[in-house]
Order: structure tokens, then C-alpha cells, then sequence
């Protein structure tokens, strides 16, 4: 890794995507969620990366609207999936999840669903940098992406 300017997404993300097909049910895609340690699935349907499911999604979306087990996952789905390509720099990332509000980002290659970031990788990443690139990546990256969730602002 050369600096926090210049790191892309393909260095910092998480390869391994768990994917399940829109057809399947809260309860279904929750149980393979547990049983994969993950806290957010890519919705496909015909092939296609067409929402994502966070566990947020199943506190906020099914607890609060009291949705059967039984109901498909593709109803409390997020969409339209906003994903980004490997070549991207971390702070183009950070941007869109700022923007967007969300702290899981899909990584799209060519159509194929080739990683995740999330905000903790991005904190993560400043383990292992050197000080310019910690104070760089904070006040650029990491200050954007929760100043949505502060309780000072």
C-alpha cells in the first residue's frame, strides 16, 4: 500500500460475498447469515446483484413492521444496489457512503460482485497507516461516513 490517497478498494475490501437469491424468506436468509458470520447479504435474482440485506435490515425493517418469517427476502431488501469498482480509491468510496447513508458497499467488477467494503474496513485501514495518512483518511473519509450517526450534530 502506497498512501491513504491512492489505496483502492481492491486492497482494503472483503472478497468473501454471501449471495442469496431473492426468492428466499427472512427467516432463510437470516439463518444463513448466522451461519456465515456476516452482517450483510447481496439480493440476486436471474444472476444479477439487485438489492443488499443488512443486519440493520432485519432490526429496523422486520421488527418494526412485524414481518412473518415466511416473507421474501426481496421485501426488505435495500434498492437500487449501489455498488462501486475495485479500482476505486477508498475516499471515492467513503464519499458514496456518505452520500448515500449507508456504511456497506457492494464491489462490482464487470457485473460480477467481486467483494464488500464497509465503514469498518475503512477504519480499519487506519491501523496500519502511517500518521499523514491517518489524519488524511479521518478528516476525509472516516469524519464523513458517521457524521451521519454522531449525536453531536
Amino acid at each position: 500500500m502506497t498512501d491513504a490517497k491512492t489505496t483502492t478498494i481492491a486492497d482494503v475490501m472483503t472478497k468473501s460475498v454471501i449471495s442469496v437469491d431473492a426468492s428466499l424468506t427472512v427467516n432463510e436468509t437470516a439463518k444463513m447469515m448466522e451461519d456465515s458470520k456476516v452482517g450483510a447479504v447481496i439480493v440476486m435474482e436471474e444472476n444479477t446483484p439487485i438489492g443488499i440485506v443488512t443486519d440493520r435490515d432485519f432490526a429496523v425493517k422486520v421488527a418494526a413492521h412485524a414481518y412473518q418469517i415466511s416473507t421474501p427476502i426481496k421485501q426488505i431488501m435495500s434498492s437500487p444496489l449501489f455498488s462501486i469498482n475495485s479500482d476505486e480509491s477508498v475516499r471515492t468510496a467513503a464519499d458514496l457512503m456518505h452520500d448515500r447513508g449507508i456504511r456497506k458497499l457492494p464491489v462490482i467488477d464487470d457485473g460480477n460482485i467481486v467483494g464488500i467494503i464497509t465503514a469498518s474496513d475503512i477504519v480499519n485501514l487506519l491501523a496500519v497507516c502511517v500518521e499523514d495518512d491517518i489524519k488524511d483518511m479521518y478528516f476525509h473519509s472516516v469524519a464523513k461516513i458517521y457524521s451521519n450517526y454522531s449525536p453531536y450534530n
